[in-house]
């Protein structure tokens, strides 16, 4: 006998939105119900496209026993209110990455969401590509002996699609810029191919994009276990490029998104290619937040974690304000 799916609704609207909605539609485990956003001409057009229905208002949504969850996609600076006000009608929620522009706001999401049980699943899909989890899993195995280094870039070009006055692009809408919107990709999976980050030196610029914030960005990174990484951040380069070297040492990985994955074994004279088939990383994440609301199991990547991923990219900001490494542990006393 087939599970109905779970009906949930989507919230804020932006391209993003959609983006999310093409993948539920790639899984069993949802289904999209309802929309809402204050623009009635961006909800119609959302609920023609998707096959939902279009609301006046949120409490319309969270006054509804039939809808379960909430694809949440608003703007960071108001993911606390909009969750809380879901939890507190009992309903679950997805939400994007970040989870919130300060730590504190982050661990305030998570506690809300865990003292009203409900599951809170956050958007971090690039941990669930097919040649991290393999990498993933050598390491486990001991395949890569000591992890001691790593190098990664998320880049694109966001020239030609920047809006004027967007939030994404302001210092109050994202603080940290780049880093902040893009960074924590590569930061949770950095953290969980090499475990947790303990201090950050991070330096931030300014160089093509219009506005006050960042577009430009680098962190140095030190883990619990002394190996160091580095991670850049752009909306500043010629086009799309994400770049994951992994080193240990008795193997490497080092991946692009254009030449795909290659591996190394110590001793070996050159690296050889793994080829792998792509799998719909966003279609598993909407999957499990689905199969989390049916079964009461825990996702993947919760609140705590990505909060704690969070200070990373805070202390990133912070060391490049005052010139200094910052340590994990104090962005997560202070909740900056």
């Amino acid at each position: 006998m087939s599970k109905e799916p779970i009906r949930v609704a989507s919230i804020g609207l932006g391209w993003w939105s959609d983006v999310l909605a093409d993948a539920v539609q790639r899984t069993p485990e949802l289904e999209i119900a309802a929309c809402f956003t204050r623009s009635e001409e961006k909800r119609n057009k959302f609920a023609e496209k998707y096959g939902c229905k279009p609301v006046a208002s949120y409490e319309e949504i969270l006054a509804d026993p039939s809808i379960q969850g909430i694809i949440n996609t608003t703007p960071n600076n108001v993911h606390l209110e909009t969750t809380r006000q879901a939890a507190d009608a009992g309903k679950h929620v997805f939400l994007d990455k970040p989870i919130a522009n300060s730590v504190a706001e982050g661990m305030e999401i998570a506690r809300i969401c865990r003292e009203a049980n409900v599951k809170l699943s956050i958007g971090f899909q690039r941990r669930r590509e097919v040649q991290f989890r393999w990498v993933h899993e050598k390491i486990k195995a001991g395949d890569f002996g000591k992890i001691v280094q790593a190098e990664a870039n998320i880049s694109r070009d966001r020239l030609g699609q920047f809006e004027d006055g967007h939030w994404r692009y302001t210092a109050e809408g994202m603080p940290g810029g780049v880093m902040l919107q893009i960074g924590p990709h590569y930061v949770d999976v950095l953290e969980m191919l090499m475990g947790p980050i303990m201090e950050v030196s991070g330096m931030l610029s300014q160089l093509v994009l219009p506005g006050d914030n960042p577009d430009v960005a680098g962190l140095v990174m030190k883990h619990e276990n002394g190996a160091i990484s580095t991670l850049n951040a752009g909306y500043a380069s010629a086009g799309e490029n994400y770049v994951m070297n992994i080193y240990g040492k008795k193997a490497s990985a080092l991946y692009t998104l254009h030449t795909g994955m290659y591996y190394l074994e110590q001793g070996d004279k050159a690296p050889h290619h793994v080829p792998f088939e792509m799998n719909d990383t966003l279609a598993e994440q909407m999957g499990e937040f689905g199969i989390c609301i049916r079964d009461d199991v825990e996702p993947e990547v919760g609140g705590e974690w990505a909060s704690r991923s969070l200070a990373v990219i805070r202390a990133g900001v912070k060391s490049a304000r005052e010139g200094r490494m910052v340590p994990i542990a104090e962005i997560m006393e202070t909740g900056e």
